[in-house]
């Protein structure tokens, strides 16, 4: 009987949830996708109508060309800046008030210019030290734009890289570190084999949103006569005043930036997997 009644017992659904409300911020939310959705559409209808066969013909290859000495430069760089910055955040975390100085000064200086500042300051500044740089046998350096912007480049996302790294290594607990203690570790293997590897996790997202950002700021080395992405789309536009030179360069770059977006999310699902549940 009682088993009759609990058969016949309406089921219960949960009642649906309110409508949301138009608020202001999701009104100018829409009206923004809309206007980005027409500027979008607008600036396709303008590449299939304006269409230049003759222009990709002529400079295809050179965009080609441009996009792997781009690549070739930020991978440079950033695996150099990657090594200097072991040792700078190492410097940052150590308890040497002179060695922390040193490299807080060096942090602070490369964060705080722009990037722009320095390539200028090493490609147009060592001119005036040609003398004292022929007499060390190493002006061949100098005299080299692509060495001038590796080596700009490179100091200036190992201060970013150092500062992420540093960040990373504070965030890990400091029961890390007595537990490898208790066990008889030494703290060069604790650092290399555990506080490292955890540290690098963490690092993960700020060191993609690193290397995005060295990917856009390599443009800058079309400035001191290096034909990259940038450098041929400008010399494209001087040469033809096409504007889809421009277009063609930001899908480009959007192309970049789209690829290591995915590659770095199947490497972070990949470290990260066992903190799934």
């Amino acid at each position: 009987m009682t088993e009759q009644v609990e058969t016949a017992r309406p089921q219960l659904t949960a009642p649906a949830p309110p409508p949301r409300r138009w608020s202001n911020e999701r009104i100018l939310g829409h009206v923004l996708m809309v206007l980005w959705a027409l500027a979008g559409a607008g600036l396709l209808s303008y590449m299939i109508r304006d269409f230049n066969p003759e222009f990709m013909d002529r400079y295809g290859m050179k965009f080609v060309s441009g996009f792997i000495v781009t690549i070739e430069l930020v991978g440079l760089s950033l695996a150099i800046g990657a090594i200097l910055s072991l040792p700078i955040a190492a410097m940052r975390l150590s308890s040497s008030r002179i060695l922390g100085g040193i490299a807080y000064g060096f942090v602070y200086f490369f964060r705080g210019t722009p990037l722009i500042a320095q390539a200028f300051l090493v490609y147009y500044g060592a001119g005036s030290f040609r003398d004292f740089f022929s007499d060390i046998g190493i002006w061949w350096f100098f005299r080299d734009p692509w060495y001038c912007a590796v080596f700009a480049f490179s100091l200036n996302t190992s201060a970013y890289q150092a500062e992420i790294l540093r960040g990373s290594i504070q965030n890990v607990a400091r029961g890390q570190w007595e537990a490898a203690s208790a066990l008889g570790l030494s703290k060069p293997v604790t650092f290399w084999k555990i506080i490292l590897p955890q540290a690098l996790i963490v690092a993960l997202r700020p060191y993609g949103n690193e290397v995005v950002l060295m990917i856009k700021g390599s443009a800058i080395a079309s400035i001191i006569t290096i034909y990259d992405l940038m450098g041929e789309t400008r010399r494209a536009f001087s040469r033809s005043y096409d504007f889809q030179a421009y277009i063609w360069a930001a899908i480009l770059y959007l192309v970049m930036v789209e690829a290591l977006r995915r590659v770095w999310d199947r490497i972070e699902a990949r470290l990260t997997r066992h903190l799934k549940r």
